[in-house]
């Protein structure tokens, strides 16, 4: 079996470790027999999407939202049909926020976003930063560390990533973090987010499977030993 995951705009959106979730999905990957293709896709690259069967970005600042937010509305269409169909998605603080309706600065400047989620984000004056601890419906107690000034509001009927034990989440004030909506997550957690929660890892790589093949295939057990020591030190910190 082989994967081709595209990791988006990897110079421009991959703040606080989010390379780590690229390479904690190839080894998964790898140490199940399974080939795992990365293909960076940058500003100015024209890819047809559908060759894709797990989309990856991760956040940046607001400059580099701007210049991968302009990009992205080349693909909107695509990526919308796509992500209706199935496809899997890992978006990551300034990713997530490109997927949703728009994000508008604190000085007032709207980036459009492609509007694959109900969601919407407004800056604000206050850093959210710290260690944060996330209990989920469907994947159980989540970890990661959040750092930003957007805070993102969900529309009517759409499903969180979770609810906020420790920490600010989407936007501070209604205990809610994250999105799941179809095969697709958006969350604020850094830190890297998957090393540390490999249960969301292991969702990706089953979801982009059976998307690839069109049937449900199983994954071989790991021994998660050292991810799972991550995960408690994690939940420590916070």
């Amino acid at each position: 079996m082989k994967l081709k995951i595209f990791y988006l705009y990897p110079n421009l959106m991959s703040l606080y470790g989010d390379v780590g979730n690229i390479i904690t999905l190839r080894k998964r990957c790898e140490w199940r027999g399974i080939d795992c293709e990365i293909e960076e896709i940058k500003v100015g690259k024209n890819k047809n999407f559908r060759e894709a069967d797990l989309l990856f970005m991760g956040g940046g600042q607001d400059r580099g939202q701007r210049i991968v937010g302009q990009d992205l509305q080349n693909y909107k269409e695509e990526i919308k049909e796509l992500v209706e169909n199935g496809l899997p998605v890992l978006l990551i603080c300034g990713g997530y926020q490109l997927f949703g309706k728009y994000f508008k600065t604190k000085d007032g400047v709207l980036i459009p976003g492609i509007e694959v989620i109900d969601i919407w984000t407004i800056g604000g004056d206050r850093r959210m930063i710290g260690n944060v601890i996330v209990q989920s419906s469907i994947f159980g107690k989540l970890v990661g560390f959040e750092n930003h000034s957007g805070r993102t509001f969900l529309g009517e009927g759409i499903q969180p990533l979770g609810r906020v034990v420790k920490g600010y989440g989407n936007n501070g004030k209604d205990k809610l973090e994250g999105v799941v909506y179809k095969n697709l997550i958006g969350t604020y957690l850094h830190g890297p987010f998957l090393p540390k929660n490999p249960q969301v890892a292991d969702w990706l790589i089953r979801k982009a499977l059976t998307y690839r093949y069109r049937e449900e295939i199983d994954l071989k057990p790991l021994n998660d030993e050292l991810e799972i020591e991550s995960h408690k030190a994690a939940e420590r910190r916070a």
